[in-house]
């Protein structure tokens, strides 16, 4: 009798007509390692914000990183439904994302100014992924992502329109 218990994760051969879906994988693992990572600096910039910004950056980190959580689970799960396992420990989130943490916490004004530029950064990234998945037969990641770059660009505007 097979122990059932003791089946560690693995990567499958899925046969969808996508075309370098470990490469697709591996693009979305960046994301979803940006995606994590910009959830962090964005809840911290939310619980540390103080002075005249306050309510706006609060709440408006709020509905970003609610979105940005919600995001990478989907992306995610994407990776499984290409057959490739996900990252797995957050220093593997760490090496493969460019987003960087400040050494001390900004002002508000900084911290707007931060989280717009890191979005700008997540958003170009995110470009490239949505090229690579159209050009080999997977409009499902290309959407998908075409759908989070869209958010990040919205996010950098919003947050650079506050910090004016």
């Amino acid at each position: 009798m097979a122990d059932n218990h003791n089946v560690k994760p693995s990567a499958d051969k899925v046969d969808t007509g996508v075309e370098k879906a470990k490469q697709i994988a591996d693009g979305l693992s960046q994301a979803v390692a940006d995606t994590y990572r910009m959830v962090f600096k964005t809840h911290a910039y939310h619980w540390n914000v103080e002075g005249p910004l306050f309510y706006s950056v609060h709440k408006l980190t709020e509905e970003q990183y609610n979105d940005m959580f919600q995001a990478a689970d989907e992306m995610a799960e994407r990776i499984r439904a290409l057959g490739q396992l996900t990252p797995s420990t957050l220093k593997h989130l760490e090496d493969l994302s460019i987003i960087k943490d400040k050494a001390q916490l900004p002002s508000a004004v900084d911290m707007c100014e931060d989280l717009a530029s890191s979005h700008e950064q997540v958003a170009k990234r995110m470009h490239d992924l949505i090229e690579l998945a159209d050009e080999n037969g997977d409009p499902v990641t290309a959407d998908m992502i075409t759908a989070r770059s869209q958010f990040h660009e919205q996010a950098a505007w919003m947050l650079r329109a506050i910090a004016k």
